[in-house]
């Protein structure tokens, strides 16, 4: 026979953890000693075992109180539940340290791979940098946001690209970031994109938002908080687009 703290020290729990396992009904509170002590013996030694491993597998402890009046073949098909969850909870942990990986690489989450080779392109036709840092970002949000929608977008920004007239365009887009808000040349280079725009999708078929998700508006905020000359340019190119 032995006391709650030697049994205690046998199980790796608390003196507490018990005592909220007999609360619980979890683990039967064992009669007194002529001492005044409560003793335990092996077989409530094998009891609290169990129910700390179950507990330690994310079971509840309502659920481990049933397990203790089931019988064996139940408790046996409880236990491959168990083991199927703690499968797919460490597979789902798995996944997150990858993640937390390309993290410190750099790598906020995987894109396709003719996204790479586009972002690659942009590096050689001139765009700056930070350009090509901005649309690595925004892809993988449109990617992780929309993706039964993303590969559509991708495809149609990557046709726009190819045209070298409308490239020039995206550009002088790009240069135009240090621009002052009020330079002139905002106030052209948006009257040029509104016309680019119309004669590529025509008046009724301008691309239009989707109205139950937040994120173009996301997207477009985050372009236009780099920069007031951008902020100025995509106010423009909205006014335009309406008249």
């Amino acid at each position: 026979m032995i006391t709650i703290g030697q049994l205690a020290r046998y199980a790796g729990v608390s003196i507490k953890t018990i005592r909220v396992y007999h609360d619980k009904g979890l683990l039967p509170e064992p009669g007194r000693d002529a001492s005044g002590y409560r003793r335990y013996d092996a077989h409530d030694a094998i009891a609290l075992i169990k129910i700390r491993t179950l507990a330690e597998a994310g079971v509840p402890l309502a659920r481990i109180r049933d397990l203790r009046s089931a019988t064996a073949e139940k408790f046996q098909q409880a236990l491959r539940e168990i083991d199927d969850d703690l499968t797919a909870r460490v597979r789902g942990l798995q996944a997150t340290q990858e993640r937390l990986r390309q993290l410190a690489a750099g790598r906020l989450s995987p894109l396709p791979t003719e996204v790479g080779t586009h972002l690659e392109h942009l590096a050689r036709w001139g765009f700056t940098p930070r350009w090509v840092e901005l649309q690595r970002d925004l892809w993988i949000l449109v990617f992780a946001t929309h993706p039964d929608q993303a590969i559509t977008l991708f495809q149609d920004q990557e046709e726009i690209l190819a045209d070298p007239a409308l490239r020039q365009l995206f550009l002088d887009y790009d240069q135009a970031h240090d621009l002052d808000a009020d330079d002139p040349r905002i106030v052209d280079l948006a009257r040029r994109i509104t016309e680019a725009t119309r004669a590529r999708y025509g008046p009724d078929e301008l691309p239009q938002p989707d109205a139950a998700s937040e994120i173009p508006a996301l997207i477009q905020g985050t372009v236009n908080a780099s920069s007031p000359a951008w902020q100025r340019l995509d106010m423009l190119i909205r006014e335009q687009l309406n008249t």
